[in-house]
């Protein structure tokens, strides 16, 4: 009987085979909740791969052993929230920490546990093939998370008037049909009333307010309903949820404000701040201090002089980008970064599929936002966007005006410019001029000739 061939299993190749070394004394750590499994160069300890817990102690113990192996930088994934703590303190005791991206650093097949994984980041940090995600200073994260934590309390306190509507609604008080916010002075007036125990319609309906275009009489017939006992439960500790959701964001306000006034300042001191656009309305939700003063001097441009850009949406790009674009080196890769540009995928020269990158960046969020709102702008900004509309749709033309919101920011904070709208005429008649220009090539060609009416 003949016997079978003894099949001989070929050794992979190693990918990083000849590269040259750039971080010779590199540490990888594979980030978990519970534990950490770090892997320093060969021949620093007889244990190159070590765990530790995710206590502070133990995380002060790892930053000892990395600095007895002479670890001069680290290098690790950004798992879930379970790396802040460690990044800190690494990074205060002196460690280049590179933070990189899951989804770039991906093992070879095989290499799926702890103690290979943090082998595999240490390596690959060796040879330099990691790249570095980006953080911005410490005085940008704190005040970060500082906004983070207020657009959490806006988010709470809008359920909280979600809660009166359905209560009211609920008793078939329409009082939503006949005023457009019950956080509004009329609004609140009316409820604290009804919660002191008032039932008599015309009385409520006295607490009108004069900028009410709804009159004294409709709004009468809206408060006429059935006042269960249970409903006005809800109703009363929705009113209170929400007061509390206002002190809160008083607070918070408070916080920014004394962070942005310790900020080092960007302008001279004898700088007047540019007045603003006349058909910026401050929103309701914005803080009650002089955020748009403030936010100029730290940066030492008005966001704000870009059409669809406000005060709330300058705040938010300055808190996840920060204040110094040297962490991208042209605006090209800015954009990239924040998935506002094309990401087509390309095989054998043709284009398969069209689309951008899909990102999760609040930066970007902000600008489709600011873009959205360009619709009625009587701006060359508002132009072009409407053009875009008009030939792409709606959601090619908000992200292609995104796109071009982040260029002009980018070029603002990088070289300290401020923004000059031309106007919409200027953009028409620029536009027009490159129509005739197209139109009189393409008429050259055809061996024809142009003549204007």
């Amino acid at each position: 009987m003949a016997t079978r061939p003894k099949t001989i299993a070929l050794k992979e190749a190693d990918p990083t085979m000849g590269l040259p070394l750039l971080h010779q004394h590199a540490a990888g750590i594979d980030v978990g909740s519970a534990e950490h499994w770090v892997a320093v160069p060969p021949g620093c300890d007889p244990e190159p791969v070590r765990s530790f817990g995710s206590f502070t102690a133990d995380l002060h113990r790892l930053a000892d052993w990395l600095a007895a192996c002479g670890v001069k930088t680290v290098a690790m994934e950004s798992t879930g929230i379970y790396w802040i703590a460690l990044f800190q303190v690494l990074e205060a005791r002196g460690f280049a920490v590179h933070l990189v991206d899951a989804r770039r650093a991906k093992s070879l097949p095989g290499r799926k546990s702890d103690l290979l994984d943090c082998q595999w980041l240490q390596k690959l940090h060796t040879f330099g093939l990691l790249n570095r995600c980006f953080r911005p200073t410490e005085e940008v994260c704190v005040l970060r998370s500082y906004l983070r934590q207020r657009e959490n309390l806006v988010a709470a306190a809008t359920i909280s008037i979600q809660h009166r509507q359905k209560a009211l609604a609920e008793m078939n008080v329409q009082l939503t049909n006949v005023i457009s916010d019950l956080s509004g002075t009329t609004g609140l007036a009316i409820i604290r009333a009804i919660l002191q125990g008032e039932r008599d319609p015309n009385r409520l309906a006295e607490l009108r307010d004069g900028r009410i275009q709804a009159s004294q009489e409709e709004i009468a017939q809206s408060l006429v309903g059935s006042w269960r006992e249970e409903l006005l439960f809800v109703l009363r500790q929705a009113l209170e949820l929400y007061e509390v959701y206002q002190q809160k964001i008083a607070a918070c306000d408070a916080q920014v404000e004394a962070h942005l006034k310790g900020l080092p300042s960007k302008t001279a001191e004898d700088a007047s701040l540019p007045p603003p656009k006349r058909n910026q309305k401050p929103r309701k939700s914005a803080p009650q201090f002089d955020l748009r003063g403030q936010l100029y001097r730290v940066s030492g441009v008005d966001l704000t002089g870009i059409d669809g850009i406000n005060v709330l949406t300058a705040q938010t790009l300055l808190s996840e980008i920060g204040l110094d674009m040297s962490a991208w080196p042209t605006e090209k890769h800015f954009a990239s970064w924040l998935g506002l540009c094309p990401d087509h995928r390309i095989s054998g020269g043709k284009i398969l599929k069209r689309g951008t990158r899909q990102v999760i960046n609040r930066a970007a969020t902000a600008f489709r936002l600011a873009a959205s709102t360009l619709r009625n702008s009587k701006s060359a900004l508002g132009a072009n966007f409407r053009r875009l509309r008009s030939r792409l749709g709606a959601p090619k033309a908000i992200t292609a005006m995104a796109h071009k919101l982040a260029r002009l920011v980018y070029r603002m904070l990088k070289y300290g410019k401020e923004y000059v709208d031309k106007g919409m005429e200027h953009y028409e008649a620029r536009y027009r001029e490159q129509q005739i220009k197209w139109l009189t090539k393409q008429a050259q060609e055809l061996k024809l000739q142009l003549i204007p009416a």
